[in-house]
């Protein structure tokens, strides 16, 4: 998650640099269960309003939560599906609560929240963030459901009127690209603490609708919105946090940004902000535990799996020697094509690597959604670097993801 707020924030109030010291513990999103009562058309774990198979008992369920708060990840997500739609979710919830996790927050498309509300406000989640993908009828349809926007938004001021802290999440595609000046307009309007743009991922529905995409140039625009908004947030000492997620280049083309219109310290200042944080944190500072227990490295990786927590605690099964894992670790990561080549590594990570096995079959190949040019990335304009594609399908894991 790229956090342009904070970093904007440190043009007007520098800060200390922080650098990771130690064993990094992961952010860990738990996917409950992967019932919901919406179908959207980008959904990653291909949910549906049906039970299904194999989902971790309450007992097993209660376990994980005791071994990851043993452990002593920073937070917890608790997500989905719809992760209102578990048979114990307010059991696993208050359980949470119980423990004392540092941070627990809870990813919901909305719809059920305004009448649960009184629960929620008791368990105290430091982050409810709702899920819309444009406004009323272009929601809707995004999310497969008539009155899924009005659902969702009264959850929003369920929420306000609680005084829990939320915000909403919109996943741009060429379809809804031009509704995010309306979706910000929207956080004005509700007094929504957050807003967190996401782009999209090839993985479950997302991959099929891949094709949808928005161009580079669109991302480019939006990402000119968001900075102009959030610049005049922090200028104007204004609440609205916005981040981004799941496109790692917009932390360089936000550097670029700054290069731009502020001095050559202010740069520097941000710029080491900025590789103190490292871009894609994929199997290193996030991790993904789906609904049948299967870890992976963050919730898109779900055709890799570390081992399940049916077999294995969490905290053994991040510690161990997952091949996977430890080059997912490494700095700098074994990049290939522009992503290998790029100047802004240190910045970025590599960015979104499940893109690059989706398109290539090859995790390390260049991400297909990086939206900055061979100039912007210190490479010659001229130069053209190309992957191979992948030919076919290997029966061997290792071949496919080493």
């Amino acid at each position: 998650m790229f956090r342009l707020t904070q970093y904007m924030r440190e043009l007007v109030a520098p800060t200390p640099v922080r650098r990771r010291a130690g064993a990094v513990k992961p952010v860990v999103i738990w996917n409950l269960t992967r019932t919901c009562n919406l179908r959207c058309r980008h959904c990653y774990t291909t949910s549906a309003d049906v039970p299904f198979p194999g989902e971790l008992s309450h007992e097993q369920a209660m376990a994980v939560l005791d071994d990851l708060y043993a452990y002593g990840i920073p937070a917890l997500i608790l997500s989905g599906g719809e992760p209102l739609s578990r048979f114990d979710f307010f059991d696993l919830a208050t359980r949470a609560q119980e423990l004392g996790f540092r941070h627990l927050s809870l990813s919901t498309n909305g719809t059920k929240v305004a009448e649960h509300i009184d629960r929620i406000a008791d368990l105290a989640f430091d982050y409810v963030g709702i899920s819309l993908d444009g406004i009323g009828a272009m929601n809707d349809w995004f999310r497969g459901m008539d009155g899924a926007f009005d659902a969702a938004l009264a959850g929003v001021r369920a929420c306000k009127a609680r005084g829990v802290k939320v915000g909403l999440r919109f996943t741009i595609t060429e379809d809804n690209a031009a509704m995010l000046s309306a979706m910000m307009d929207l956080c004005d309007a509700e007094g929504v603490d957050k807003f967190y743009l996401s782009h999209l991922v090839y993985a479950g529905r997302g991959d099929k609708n891949r094709g949808e995409d928005t161009a580079h140039r669109r991302t480019r625009h939006a990402m000119d919105q968001l900075m102009d908004r959030a610049w005049i947030a922090v200028a104007e000492d204004q609440p609205l946090e916005i981040v981004t997620g799941n496109n790692d280049a917009d932390a360089v083309y936000f550097l670029r940004w700054v290069r731009r219109n502020f001095d050559a310290d202010k740069a520097a200042q941000v710029e080491a902000h900025l590789a103190a944080w490292g871009g894609n944190s994929s199997g290193l500072g996030v991790a993904n535990i789906d609904p049948q227990g299967k870890v992976h490295p963050d919730t898109y990786w779900s055709d890799y799996t570390v081992g399940s927590v049916k077999d294995t605690p969490f905290s053994q099964l991040w510690t161990g020697t997952d091949p996977m894992l430890a080059t997912l670790r490494q700095r700098p990561r074994p990049l290939k094509g522009r992503c290998g080549a790029c100047a802004f590594k240190t910045i970025c990570g590599g960015n979104t690597r499940i893109r690059a096995l989706q398109i290539t079959g090859d995790p390390w190949a260049e991400d297909p959604a990086c939206y900055l040019s061979n100039a912007e990335i210190g490479l010659d304009a001229a130069e053209r670097l190309t992957v191979t594609p992948f030919r076919g399908k290997s029966h061997d894991p290792a071949h496919r993801f080493l």
